[in-house]
């Protein structure tokens, strides 16, 4: 069973790196909330792979871990639903999905 333990920490390691590097590289807002729920997801599998360690041993399964999970699962989805709503009244706002300020006017434009 070290086996499927290695393999958890391996695909939530992968899935926080990949969170990681395109919260840091898209700009785009929407992708940056998918983005954080991927980072998300591999605490949420690696915080699985712990609880079910006690389970594998014989003993049962951690509750303490499962319990995090649970309630990460139902924090993560209220938040994200939050995070889009802003969003969405952003854009209905201001007409853009992107809080980047209005460039400089040229020189000439004034």
């Amino acid at each position: 069973m070290t086996d499927a333990a290695t393999l958890f920490g391996l695909v939530a390691a992968a899935l926080v790196g990949l969170g990681v590097y395109a919260l840091i590289v898209d700009p785009q807002p929407l992708r940056k909330i998918l983005a954080f729920n991927v980072i998300g997801a591999g605490v949420f599998v690696l915080f699985g792979a712990v609880a079910h360690r006690g389970a594998a041993a014989g003993w049962g399964g951690d509750p303490v871990p499962q319990a995090l999970l649970i309630t990460g699962l139902v924090v993560a989805f209220a938040a994200t639903a939050l995070a889009v709503a802003v969003l969405l009244r952003l854009h209905a706002e201001t007409g853009s999905a992107t809080l980047a300020p209005e460039p400089p006017p040229a020189a000439g434009d004034e």
